[in-house]
């Protein structure tokens, strides 16, 4: 039976040669990953359901990152960390990174490809719909509710109805003013916020094929903006030199049969795109760079999940570098490893970071910090009337701060180039 890398992914999962679009099948969990919005809450569920008594399925499959909202004085905010540690103590989890410590590690999307958990051909389920980030890594990944995470926390199965797959293919050679940012904007722009809801979402072509992992984390990572249950692309060689490098070498990997079906087929060619953003309030209200700009800002902001990897940073230095920024600018390193390659890595010779310090960026601790609004203290939080600029992924009211403020999600090069001009600005003015 012809099926695509998603199905065959989870026919393994399902101990089964195959699967069809549609059915539902019981999935073994490879790992369950929650952070500190979500842990505390999954915790009380598992305990209530399963007793007192209740043993985890697999310790050393639970992963936990304090990430969301930790750099603050916010009493409700801590308690919650305090939870986390708590119940990583009382059940000697050995996949805690907790903050304070030198394990900590920033973002959960990020730290789970840093520290190894990305195994192609896996089954990934998270508390937190960015999730599908690792989905980059040819394996399956997905966000659930805290409910469907206790389940799993406690007997290691999911039941799930196998998503139908979309395709996206990407022809051409990436021009120097296009990042992956660009790419899931144009296919949000094509389809909507719920254009692929409950489906599987892979990328391919020449052009994704030549994206570095932390580019294609972004691809990945806003799956779910368009409703996607996954996103997905195959595994290859910059797939298997970057695990390399982390001691990744054991895994098995899926490619898609060639006349494998799909619900839809989607085709660009990446030399016809021009630099995208997505206007207020939502990631699909897509227009050109050029076509918005001049409005001007408050604030600009490069970071989260989605647009603090070091391939965003050098997007942005690249534009940074002799120049100086007109509006407030926010540097956010995704993990604790990012914000040390800022340090290490040089531009014509200078440090990443030290480039942002003389453009009078101001860098932040690694974190989710305002991508989710967060307490009144959270960095870079938008407060009202703010008008943003930001790499993040979401730009509902109120998702970053104040419900009156108004947020543009762009490509690193483009809020570099907004930064300096302090109004939205092509990023081709400057290249």
């Amino acid at each position: 039976m012809k099926m695509t890398i998603t199905e065959k992914i989870l026919a393994k999962a399902a101990k089964r040669k195959s699967v069809t679009a549609g059915e539902n099948v019981w999935l073994d969990v490879d790992v369950l990953m929650t952070h500190d919005v979500c842990g505390p809450p999954t915790f009380a569920i598992w305990k209530k359901e399963f007793g007192e008594k209740a043993e985890i399925w697999d310790k050393e499959k639970v992963v936990i990152f304090p990430d969301h909202y930790i750099f603050t004085k916010n009493p409700h905010a801590n308690r919650n960390v305090d939870l986390l540690r708590q119940f990583a103590s009382e059940h000697s989890l050995p996949n805690y990174y907790d903050i304070g410590s030198d394990r900590y590690k920033g973002v959960c999307h990020i730290a789970l490809a840093e520290e190894g958990f990305n195994v192609p051909g896996t089954v990934l389920f998270g508390t937190d719909s960015h999730t599908c980030t690792s989905g980059a890594f040819g394996m399956f990944a997905t966000g659930v509710g805290n409910t469907d995470a206790a389940f799993i926390l406690g007997t290691g199965k999911i039941w799930e109805k196998i998503p139908e797959s979309m395709e996206f293919v990407f022809d051409g050679t990436m021009p120097p003013y296009l990042t992956a940012k660009d790419l899931i904007l144009q296919i949000l722009g094509d389809i909507g916020t719920d254009g692929a809801a409950y489906r599987a979402m892979e990328f391919k072509g020449e052009a994704i094929k030549s994206l570095q992992m932390y580019e294609r984390m972004t691809l990945t990572n806003m799956a779910i903006e368009a409703g996607g249950m996954n996103g997905i692309i195959e595994v290859d060689d910059t797939t298997k030199n970057f695990l390399a490098t982390i001691g990744v070498n054991e895994f098995e990997s899926f490619i898609s049969d060639s006349d494998a079906s799909y619900y839809s087929s989607y085709h660009y060619d990446v030399s016809k795109i021009e630099p995208l953003l997505a206007k207020p309030h939502s990631p699909d209200n897509r227009d050109t760079v050029r076509n918005v700009a001049g409005t001007k800002l408050t604030k600009c902001y490069i970071g989260s999940c989605t647009g603090g990897k070091i391939t965003d940073f050098r997007f942005a230095a690249e534009l940074l570098f002799g120049n100086e920024v007109k509006v407030t600018t926010f540097i956010v390193p995704a993990s604790v490893a990012i914000a040390k390659q800022l340090e290490e890595e040089t531009h014509n010779g200078i440090s990443l970071k030290e480039i942002f310090e003389k453009a009078g960026c101001t860098i932040a601790e690694s974190s989710c910090a305002a991508c989710l609004g967060g307490p009144s203290d959270t960095i870079g939080r938008a407060v009202e009337d703010d008008v943003v600029i930001s790499t993040t992924n979401r730009n509902f009211p109120g998702r970053m701060g104040s419900k009156s403020s108004q947020v543009y999600l762009a490509s690193p090069l483009t809020v570099a180039a907004s930064a300096i001009s302090g109004a939205i600005t092509d990023p081709r003015d400057f290249l």
